[in-house]
């Protein structure tokens, strides 16, 4: 089980840190994770991914150079740290892991790589 927070409401223009852990013990240290967000009446999109072992990250190029995707091991954690965000960021949350742990740029959008799925937390940001 991955439980997402940090959501909130914040002006246009602000920052957010998101959190990812695992609420059942089960750590990522082989995984690979991901955010994506749904958005009112929309499907739910790619934000950012990162491969757990050996770092690489992926951004949608709606976020690329104001999101961040991080992970912390001893926390068992993963972030997403959210700059200049923007009214339309405005969506819930999901963090995701994928166990095959390897994602690659095309993988990491998608939805059906990812095996556990969070609850979601809600970022609005206001004009």
């Amino acid at each position: 089980q991955l439980q997402a927070s940090g959501g909130g409401l914040v002006q246009a223009g602000g920052s957010l840190r998101l959190s990812c852990s695992s609420s059942s013990g089960r750590t990522f240290n082989n995984y690979a994770m991901g955010w994506f967000r749904q958005a009112p009446g929309k499907e739910r999109e790619f934000v950012a991914a990162i491969n757990w072992s050996g770092g690489s990250t992926y951004y949608a190029d709606a976020v690329k150079g104001r999101f961040t995707i991080s992970g912390d091991n001893a926390k068992n954690t993963v972030y997403l740290q959210m700059n200049s965000l923007k009214p339309e960021d405005t969506a819930v949350y999901y963090c995701a892991a994928d166990s095959y742990g390897v994602l690659s740029k095309e993988s990491a959008s998608k939805r059906d790589e990812y095996d556990y799925w969070g609850q979601g937390t809600l970022v609005t940001v206001s004009s």
